[in-house]
């Protein structure tokens, strides 16, 4: 679906989003002061990526008393992955085809 990538890459692109949900892949469940202090950016600047990163489906947030934990959703990047797929098929093809003529033309 064009508008899940669209929504995706362009939540991606920014790299202190990206940052955050790499932190949130790799080290699990964060707070939001936890995210907050790796980040490099104000809390504020944290709580509206993480905002985009739920709007996106990539991340999910759990209410604790006080404090919200996020955590990366990796199913959400099925939609690249299988994008990503589709053009490494379609270029290897290519590339098949380019190969196939290079030898064509040494004989």
């Amino acid at each position: 679906m064009p508008g899940t990538h669209d929504l995706l890459f362009r939540t991606l692109s920014d790299p202190t989003r990206r940052g955050i949900f790499e932190c949130l892949c790799s080290q699990g469940e964060q707070t939001v002061a936890a995210l907050t202090a790796q980040a490099g950016v104000s809390q504020p600047a944290v709580s509206k990526h993480l905002a985009m990163l739920k709007q996106a489906g990539l991340v999910r947030d759990r209410h604790q008393g006080r404090q919200t934990h996020y955590s990366a959703q990796l199913a959400a990047l099925a939609p690249l992955a299988d994008w990503t797929n589709r053009m490494a098929g379609y270029w290897e093809s290519r590339f098949d085809d380019l190969e196939d003529l290079l030898k064509r033309m040494d004989q």
